[in-house]
């Protein structure tokens, strides 16, 4: 009885279940299909809220597009319309010059036939002088019984010799005259020059000196075993000479851009207090660089202070040298702004270029910035320079006959050799004592006339040039040269100069007569 129970409640327990699974998968399927019916009710919704905003979009595109055209054909037909509006004044204006050329040439015409008749005219009058002409010259030749052949020659003779005579004596008063306004003009010219141009006297030398604060300073720039001292002549290339000088030490070498150097990184090492052989080379090596940056300021600032513009940029940096260049103790910076003020001054007064005049003044010792690396004299070197920067060919034949190793092509290669002359020659420009010079002078010349067959000697342009007469009877054109040759040997085993000195021997020939 208990298991037909426990049966049936099963059996009704299962059942239920059956039902209660069936009924709540009913329920899903009807809650899914809601679902789904509200999603695909939604996704209907939002493609026509969509759809109506691509509707919208698309309108405003049209609408712009629309607006664009319209306002591009206005645009087309206002160019149209001016394009019209031209050509119409272009007709207008042809128009009247065709009806002025149509007057000129019904003016033409009208002169034409005035001048046609003028012309006949002069014609007949022609043929009458003609005639008379003709029985004037058969009267004469009646009178005279000379043919007209020969009465021209005779008469073209004599004319002859009164021109002549004429000629020889204007042409002498003429060439005294000049000569006489050329040099009162060339004086007037270089006194105004060197007037109007002031420049400061020279104080370079070869050696600088640097101050410290207390004399226990030497022995640290010294260092151990004199280690500090080596490593900074060895970066710098500068000889330091430490003595009894209190509070000083000195820096000696002819390579015043190093010198330089080694001024300002002592200067930097005794400010910073740490003095050995590695913060010796970090400072000169900055040092450089700013040495370098320095270099370009005083090369853009001299370019500027002459009026010189468009200079290369490796001419700028060249100029830039020539500040720590000195000449006899004249520094080449200065020297050449001052060959510029006056080659400028001197070319504007007879009517050239001042700008090229102070082009050339400023760049006519640029070769000095590299003399020292390159062998040959500064004024070719500078010619080079000039020319492999794109400078003009007058520049460059300016720069090269500047010292007179190249004739003068130009005006402007006159005035370049007499401003640096003018420059070198002020008082004060250069450290040479008129002692040392004339001594230097005395001494060239004393060393040609030890030569057989010299009869006088002359060192001219301040003992860049020797100019030897020798006596022709004694000396051929042959010997002549290897005089010249002789006499630069000797110039160059017994003295020491600046530059070169240019020898030149003179052999010439005199024919002289007096007329009683």
């Amino acid at each position: 009885m208990y298991i037909i129970i426990f049966a049936g409640i099963a059996l009704a327990a299962l059942c239920l279940g059956y039902f209660l699974r069936k009924y709540m998968a009913e329920k899903k399927i009807q809650n899914a299909e809601t679902q789904a019916q509200y999603i695909l009710e939604q996704a209907k919704k939002e493609a026509q809220d969509r759809r109506r905003e691509v509707e919208l979009e698309a309108k405003d595109l049209l609408y712009r597009m629309r607006q664009d055209f319209e306002r591009e054909t206005k645009e087309r037909r206002q160019e149209i319309s001016n394009s019209e509006r031209r050509l119409t004044q272009k007709e207008e204006n042809i128009d009247r010059r065709l009806d002025l050329l149509e007057k000129k040439e019904k003016e033409i015409e009208a002169r034409g036939e005035n001048i046609k008749k003028q012309e006949e005219a002069l014609k007949a009058k022609d043929n009458q002088l003609h005639l008379l002409i003709a029985e004037e010259k058969e009267r004469l030749q009646k009178i005279s019984s000379l043919s007209a052949e020969e009465a021209k020659q005779i008469l073209l003779s004599r004319l002859n010799e009164e021109l002549n005579a004429e000629k020889a004596v204007f042409i002498k008063r003429q060439e005294e005259e000049l000569r006489v306004s050329a040099d009162k003009k060339a004086r007037e010219i270089l006194s105004l020059a060197i007037q109007r141009c002031a420049a400061e006297h020279t104080v370079e030398s070869t050696v600088s000196v640097v101050t410290l604060p207390s004399d226990e300073m030497k022995g640290r720039v010294i260092g151990r075993e004199g280690r500090n001292i080596r490593a900074l002549e060895m970066a710098t290339g500068v000889d330091v000479i430490i003595d009894d000088t209190p509070e000083a030490v000195t820096l000696s070498a002819f390579d015043t851009v190093r010198r330089e150097i080694a001024r300002l990184s002592l200067e930097k090492l005794i400010a910073d207090g740490r003095i050995h052989p590695g913060r010796i080379e970090e400072i000169v090596e900055k040092t450089k660089k700013d040495m370098e940056d320095k270099i370009r300021e005083e090369g853009e600032r001299a370019a500027f202070e002459a009026g010189v513009n468009t200079l290369h940029p490796e001419l700028i940096k060249l100029l830039g040298r020539l500040k720590y260049r000195t000449s006899f103790g004249q520094n080449a910076l200065q020297h050449s702004k001052e060959v510029s003020f006056l080659l400028g001054i001197m070319a504007s007064e007879i009517g050239l270029d001042f700008k090229l005049g102070r082009r050339i003044g400023l760049l006519h010792d640029i070769g000095k910035a590299i003399d020292h690396q390159i062998e040959g004299t500064h004024a070719k070197i500078g010619a080079d320079l000039a020319k492999k920067y794109n400078e003009s060919a007058e520049v460059v034949a300016a720069i090269e006959a500047h010292h007179e190793e190249t004739q003068p092509q130009s005006l402007y290669a006159v005035l370049a050799v007499a401003a640096d002359a003018i420059s070198a020659a002020r008082p004060g420009a250069r450290r040479e004592t008129l002692e040392t010079y004339i001594k230097r002078l005395e001494k060239l010349e004393s060393i040609a006339n030890v030569f057989k067959g010299v009869e006088k000697s002359f060192a001219i342009q301040a003992g860049r040039e020797i100019r030897i007469i020798v006596q022709p009877e004694k000396i051929s054109d042959s010997d002549a040269i290897t005089l010249s040759r002789d006499i630069r040997k000797k110039i160059e085993e017994g003295m020491e100069y600046p530059g070169q000195i240019k020898v030149t021997v003179i052999r010439e020939t005199r024919a002289i007569e007096y007329a009683k």
